[in-house]
Parts: structure tokens; sequence; C-alpha cells
């Protein structure tokens, strides 16, 4: 369903296998959607790009390029963000990603992908998801609040059903989701949350999406991926 005021784009739900692949989840999710999802190329894809178990956004904008689908990832950081080296959720592979992320960003115009320093506001992305286009972002999920999935039931996205639902945390705790709507009315952003295939659709207000997809870790990076690809 689209209107000006009211978007639900039917971008279906693929759940992620492990801790670390919910951005390749969501850019299956993204080309399903496109209708460009075939798991064999998916993986050879994943081969050649030599992606592994540390996935940045920038690797998922190199993955739409890959296959063919316009894209646009904006960021406020056009490499590595030297000041993530102490936090607990980079620490572990910072060292060997710091090269292997700022040759991706040096690389990138030369394999024509898109990337830009700007930062983007929510009016932007509402716009881009009237267009029937849709997007991957990175957020701390520590933050992010599904409004469906805490309530009535007592779990939510980021936790297997059953499981005791993630406190609030100041660690940083990076996790992609695809958006895929708005309502203006009641103001709140739908999104895929690759963490969790039940009830489908999540949704968290404005202020909540912001405060999660803005906090420190996240760079504000936003993917915007593009229907007519």
């Amino acid at each position: 369903m689209r209107g000006g005021d009211f978007v639900q784009l039917p971008v279906p739900i693929i759940q992620q296998l492990y801790h670390w692949d919910c951005g390749l989840a969501c850019s299956r999710m993204v080309l399903r959607y496109l209708g460009q999802l075939d798991d064999s190329e998916f993986e050879s894809a994943l081969q050649e790009l030599r992606l592994t178990r540390s996935i940045w956004t920038i690797d998922l904008a190199y993955l739409m390029r890959h296959f063919g689908v316009r894209h646009r990832f904006c960021t406020q950081t056009l490499g590595v963000d030297k000041g993530y080296k102490n936090q607990s959720f980079y620490r572990k592979h910072f060292d060997t990603e710091e090269t292997r992320v700022n040759q991706l960003f040096a690389q990138a115009k030369a394999c024509k992908v898109l990337v830009e320093k700007r930062t983007v506001s929510v009016q932007d992305i509402q716009e881009h998801l009237a267009q029937g286009h849709v997007a991957i972002v990175l957020v701390n999920s520590g933050v992010l609040h599904c409004d469906l999935c805490s309530s009535p039931v007592k779990y939510c996205c980021f936790a297997p059903s059953g499981h005791r639902c993630f406190c609030r945390t100041p660690d940083y705790q990076g996790h992609f989701i695809v958006l895929r709507g708005y309502n203006r009315a009641t103001g709140c952003i739908f999104y895929n949350n690759p963490a969790y295939a039940d009830p489908g659709m999540c949704s968290t207000s404005i202020s909540n999406f912001e405060e999660a997809r803005t906090s420190y870790g996240t760079d504000e990076d936003i993917l915007f991926v593009y229907l007519d690809s």
C-alpha cells in the first residue's frame, strides 16, 4: 500500500541465520523485493566479494552494485572512525577490518559504488519510501524498540521466541534493518528486523527510530535502494 501519508511496501521477511549476518539477510530481503534474489548467485557473490563474518554497510553497497541494483550509501564517515576501536562491539576485529573497509571506501567511485557523506532526514527517508523504494539502515539494537513485538507479547524483535527482551544498554549493538514504510498520522516507521520472523513487520515511533539510527557507532549509515534497478 502506497500513499503520501501511509506507505507499507510488501518487503518479504528473511530471518538471519547467525548473530553476525543481519546485513546479508537484509540484502536478501531487498533483492527478493526487487525480484532479483537467486540463492546460488547470492552465495557466489559473497565469495567473490570475500564477505565473511564482519559485514559493514559499505560491504552491502558493493553487494548491491554486484547485482546491478541502483543504490546510494549515505554516511557521516567516509571510512572507519578510529574512535570505534574502544567500542566493545568493534574491538575484536577492528585492526584487520580498518584497512579493508578504508580500501573499499577509497575504491568505491572506481567500482561504481555510490557513497555520499551527508546527513539524511526523516523527510528524505519518507520521500524515498513513498516512491516504492526501500532502504537498509544501521541501528543500535539496544535502543530500537518495536511497538508491535513488545505489546501485548513479552518478547521483542531481537531475541528468539520465549527469550527475555534485550534491555536498553549503553553498549552499542550494531544491527541492520530494512525500512518498508511509515504512517504520518501515527508518526511511526515500519521495518523488517532480520533477527525476528514474527509478527512479520515491526513498527516504532520516529523519535525512537531516530535515536537508534543516530547512536554513536552507526555513523548514521543508510543504504538507499531503488526499485527501478
